[in-house]
């Protein structure tokens, strides 16, 4: 079971940018896939989570960034109006558990992507 990042990079605030999320081993039915950042010296914070096509976002991001499942194994977060702020590495994740609940806030069985840079800069 694997989960491969792609799609990072620079862009202009502003601008727009499409993470790709590929999964291997996963039956997506089965899982939450979640997209997390981290910035410099910051933690690792939840961006938004994706099972059974109800998704949650965290309020920096909400009504700009969408997530959503593309085919049997794919999930893309697009990222839109992007911020100085929204900087960071950005990580996959899987979890058995549903978006939100307790054993998906321990992270009780996660896997874990390598990540992707973003930065958004002039």
């Amino acid at each position: 079971e694997q989960l491969a990042e792609s799609g990072g990079g620079l862009v202009l605030p502003g601008g727009s940018l499409g993470l790709i999320c590929t999964t291997s081993g996963f039956v997506l039915d089965d899982y939450a896939i979640s997209w997390f950042r981290q910035a410099p010296g910051k933690e690792r914070e939840e961006v938004s989570c994706i099972k059974d096509g109800s998704a949650i976002y965290a309020d920096s991001v909400r009504g700009r960034f969408i997530i959503y499942r593309d085919n049997a194994n794919t999930v893309i977060l697009q990222m839109n109006n992007v911020k100085p702020e929204d900087t960071a590495v950005y990580y996959c994740a899987a979890d058995p558990s549903p978006c939100g609940s307790v054993w998906y806030k321990k992270g009780v069985g996660r896997t874990w992507g390598h990540g992707t840079q973003v930065t958004v800069s002039q």
